[in-house]
């Protein structure tokens, strides 16, 4: 809900953001959820009433749970970044680290003290302490 909260003020007016975003990246492949998913409004304005959205949201983040093995995650990475997502986020609580992909294939990881460039909001900075929180 932070990273949700975070994205929706910085991202305002641009498009929706959404938790648990189901989503079918292409017609042939199952339907996926995105922890937090990014779409652009003109895209979403065009969406069909479904209960899923259909292609991959702009911008999609997965929190990496125990369960989550690598290879689902870089799987899922690929066939989002290849079904037209621009930025997929992995959120590694364990390490206050996020890492970024984007479909040119460069990865990076950002960590405390970091500030994520926002891409689709003109590059507007959010700064990675602000998505974790002590406890």
């Amino acid at each position: 809900m932070r990273i949700r909260e975070q994205l929706g003020a910085a991202l305002d007016g641009h498009g929706i953001v959404i938790t648990r975003l189901p989503f079918r990246a292409l017609a042939e492949y199952d339907l996926r959820v995105a922890d937090v998913g990014y779409i652009m409004r003109g895209r979403w304005e065009q969406t069909k009433d479904e209960d899923y959205f259909f292609g991959a949201p702009d911008l999609i983040i997965e929190v990496l749970s125990p369960s989550t093995t690598a290879i689902e995650i870089n799987e899922k990475i690929a066939l989002c970044l290849e079904s037209g997502c621009r930025e997929f986020w992995v959120v590694d609580r364990r390490l206050r680290q996020i890492t970024v992909s984007t479909p040119d294939g460069i990865t990076r990881a950002y960590q405390s003290g970091d500030s994520i460039p926002l891409a689709l909001a003109e590059n507007q900075p959010l700064l990675v302490d602000s998505i974790f929180v002590d406890k």
